[in-house]
Order: structure tokens, then sequence, then C-alpha cells
């Protein structure tokens, strides 16, 4: 099938990311994956990095920018002249080059980090492998930012496995991207076709799957976080019936299922070695307190317009799998993700 073809050719491409030290190593520089078919020496770091690069970064709305949070608040903090938290006291300067910015859409971000008006921007990982390819290796990934936060929730109890979705009829957003292609592979693999075995009602955004499960229009609905969270706000007996987080680990393929990863321009971290390796730090060290400290977190979270109530934040934060994974690690799971 085209889709599966593609999307191997996008993993295979995604293989040649950059790698880089691991979250919590400040002192290790980026270092370019070992490739075969490429000649070219990885570049060498400046002999006096620059510690100090304004850097341009984008998230989209949603968990792929949860993990910020609290990196946003030390920047506006050491903008402003204050105190920054203890986990950047020691790089003010650092924390004081970054500029935010958030995005409603991916697409909104892919043609400013192409055109260079970004430097870096966290974005679905599909998205990474066709940045990847479209720009011969211009835009690499740093590491993985959120791992899967995708559910099937049901008005009912008929679903208790993928294989209960034979025959049914659900809705889902996100075609041609993660979403579907998740569903697709887990539905094949839990033996239902996903053209014939099941009717799938795409949606052009999770609201309108949330919208339709509220109406009665729909029982079931595959759905991210925080919408399912939202969701049940709305509807108290909705059920969360299966985590295809879960449905993909039960398989034992050798990767892990990934909504979004953080990506760079090539050469804005061939000439910023260190300083990407210190945003890394930065970057690890606001996921562990987001995961750490979700109360506060979900009030730094609404406050940005990430996610429009701080209560429906602290309760689908649990639930959004962040992290900030990189080095060989991100290597293996992403490009095995991409593969499968």
């Amino acid at each position: 099938m085209n889709w599966k073809k593609k999307l191997l050719a996008l993993g295979l491409s995604l293989a040649l990311t950059l790698s880089l030290a691991a979250c919590g190593q400040k002192t290790a520089a980026p270092e370019q994956t070992d490739e075969p078919a490429q000649t070219e020496e990885p570049a060498e770091a400046p002999e006096t990095p620059d510690d100090t690069a304004a850097f341009k970064i984008a998230a989209l709305k949603g968990p792929t920018a949860m993990g910020l949070v609290e990196l946003m608040k030390a920047s506006d903090l050491a903008g402003a002249g204050e105190d920054v938290p203890q986990a950047y006291d020691n790089l003010p300067d650092a924390v004081d080059s970054y500029t935010f910015t958030l995005a409603a859409s991916a697409t909104e971000l892919a043609p400013q980090l192409v055109k260079g008006d970004l430097d870096i921007a966290c974005v679905p990982a599909n998205l990474a492998a066709s940045l990847y390819q479209q720009t011969e290796g211009q835009v690499v990934t740093l590491g993985i930012n959120t791992l899967g936060v995708l559910y099937i929730v049901e008005n009912g109890n008929a679903v208790q496995s993928l294989a209960d979705l034979e025959g049914k009829t659900m809705v889902a957003s996100g075609k041609d991207s993660t979403p579907e292609y998740a569903l697709r592979y887990l539905l094949e693999e839990n033996g239902v076709d996903p053209d014939t075995g099941v009717v799938i009602d795409w949606k052009n955004e999770h609201s309108e799957c949330v919208s339709a499960l509220a109406s009665g229009a729909a029982t079931i609905a595959l759905l991210p976080q925080p919408f399912v969270t939202v969701a049940q706000s709305k509807m108290p007996d909705l059920r969360v019936a299966l985590d295809l987080t879960e449905e993909w680990d039960k398989l034992d393929n050798g990767s892990a299922l990934l909504t979004g990863v953080v990506v760079a321009r090539k050469d804005f971290v061939e000439e910023h070695p260190t300083a990407v390796a210190t945003f890394l730090e930065d970057y690890g060290a606001s996921v562990s307190w987001v995961n750490e400290n979700t109360a506060d977190a979900a009030e730094l979270i609404a406050g940005y317009g990430i996610v429009d109530s701080a209560a429906v934040a602290e309760k689908a934060l649990p639930y959004c799998n962040i992290v900030c994974i990189t080095g060989t690690e991100m290597k293996e799971k992403l490009s095995g993700y991409l593969q499968v």
C-alpha cells in the first residue's frame, strides 16, 4: 500500500538524524550519526562555541509544548531581570536568549523552519521525517519530546480490545499523519482490516470528534490527550477503552509509539553545538519539573494558552507521556517507529 511505502522511506531517511548529548549532560557536544552513504566529515565544533546564541523556538499547542513551560517562564523572568528557577540559575545568559512561539498547526511551522525564521521546533514525528527528506537533510532531529498520546474512547462498553472494533464505526482526526498510521498498523496487527473491517469517519479537527461524541452522532472515537480529558469533562460517562501506547507495546516490535520530536536547522546546530547541547539540558530540566509538579505546570500551560484550562491540563498531564529523549535512545526509538 502507498502509505506503507511512504512511511518506510521516511523512516529510512530519518535514520540520518543528528545525535546530541543526552538531557542533563551539558558537556557533550552534538555529533552526527554514522552513515555509509555519507562521505562528508562531521563539522568540527568551533574552538569557542557561542553559548549565548539567540534561539528562535516554536512548538504546537498541546502535549508537544507542555514540557517547555518552565523554560518559557524562566526565559520571561530572565528577560525581565528577575531571578530564574534554580535549575537555570547558572545559565541566565542562555535562558535569556530563548524566544518562544506557539502555533495551532504544524503547517504554520514547517515553512518558517525551512526559510530560517525558526531555529528549533517541536513538531509531529512524521513531519520531522518529511522535512528531513524535503530539505535533503538540512532539518534534523534533536530528540523525542512526546511518546504516545492516542486513545480509543467510547460511550459504552463494547470495545475491550482492538479486535472489538471489527464492524464498528468510529470518528477520528489526523488523517495522513501519526494518528492514521498508528491506528491502521494496530488494527492490522490485531486482525482488523482498516479499509473494510471498520468504518473510520475522518474529521478535520480533534474538536469535531469531541462534538460528534457529545451530540450522540458517534459513540467511539480516536482522540489524543488533552482532548480525551476535554471530552470527559463534557461527558462524565465517556470511557477510555484502549491506550494505543499500551497496545503498541504489546506487540514487542522493538519500537515505541511516538508523537512529537524536537527538530532544528542543521546549519544552526553546527554553528552553535555547545549552545544547542545546553538548550537540551535546559529542556530536560523543564520536562522533569513539569512531570514532577503537575498542578503548577498546569497553571503555566493554561497561562501560555497551550490548553484552555488549568484543570484540564492537570488531569491530562499524567497521560501525555512528556519526555526528553536524545542520543542513541532517540535514534533507536524514532527510526524503529518510522520503519514500522
